[in-house]
């Protein structure tokens, strides 16, 4: 199954991205009319009521109530404004790590969080700040949390991912480099953080392994590696995580990038990865 949100009479709603097109949620009448957003779906535990009542749907051939709109009528926006988490991963390609100059970690993922102010969505702007004068960014790899859980193995982190998205991430990379610990402050000016289009749920992943992740600036690719290269993996880090604190339906881990690009004004950057719809976006001067 995959999902998105869409801009559909004058809200953000969810919808289902199906192969003749798009079908927001609250017209199937799975899940009733008052979760129509994707994290209070993923909150209330609905989401797995509307995967169950999907995949029923085509199994058995019936198919979706309602008119699918195409693809190409159909505007993105975030798949959602405000989960309780957003964890980052630093250094998780030992490639991306040598661009810095830097050790990529080999014992514990080097993590951080971000605030959900970031968070803009597919065609969105990210605005160079002022106080930067080189800003970068990442195409990364996203998981979506989709139970409550704590103390999880990595044998069972599987089971409370709802899904995978394609992410971008930004870095006020001159502030960082002036201190390490400035990376909060770094990470966390608007615009720095754009995710979406879709929600691809994990049995439409064939192999999360083989996922080839790509930073594209203005159509060309600049970084690429596959996911089966990083450091900690992504059942890895959802377990270390969760032996740090709950996490919650809606979290978001960001899994790392296999390398970074400047943005300057005019530029269209994207993130790619095998099987999903590309994320990009336009960079402004703020």
């Amino acid at each position: 199954m995959r999902l998105a949100t869409i801009y559909h009479e004058d809200r953000e709603e969810a919808a289902l991205v199906t192969p003749g097109g798009v079908v927001p949620v609250s017209r199937t009448g799975a899940v009733g009319p008052d979760a129509s957003d994707l994290l209070s779906l993923l909150e209330s535990g609905r989401f797995h009521d509307l995967k169950a009542w999907y995949e029923y749907r085509v199994a058995s051939g019936e198919g979706l109530p309602g008119e699918p709109a195409p693809p190409e009528n159909v505007e993105y926006a975030p798949l959602y404004r405000r989960p309780r988490k957003i964890w980052g991963i630093g250094l998780n390609y030992a490639e991306h790590a040598g661009d810095l100059g830097e050790r990529a970690p080999a014992d514990e993922p080097a993590s951080f969080m971000r605030p959900d102010t970031t968070i803009i969505g597919p065609g969105d702007e990210i605005r160079l700040p002022e106080q930067s004068s080189r800003v970068t960014a990442e195409a990364e790899l996203g998981l979506i949390i989709g139970r409550e859980t704590h103390n999880v193995s990595e044998e069972e982190a599987p089971s409370v991912v709802a899904g995978f998205t394609t992410i971008l991430d930004m870095t006020a990379e001159d502030i960082l480099r002036k201190n390490p610990r400035y990376l909060t402050r770094a990470k966390s000016f608007d615009t720095f953080f754009s995710f979406g289009p879709q929600l691809v749920t994990p049995d439409e992943v064939e192999d999360v392994a083989a996922l080839e992740v790509s930073t594209v600036l203005n159509g060309e690719v600049r970084r690429t590696n596959t996911v089966s290269n990083m450091t900690f993996s992504p059942w890895s880090l959802v377990s270390f995580h969760s032996k740090v604190m709950t996490l919650l339906p809606g979290d978001i881990i960001s899994t790392g990038t296999p390398g970074a690009v400047e943005i300057n004004f005019g530029d269209i950057v994207e993130c790619r990865i095998g099987g999903f719809e590309t994320l990009s976006n336009p960079v402004i001067r703020k």
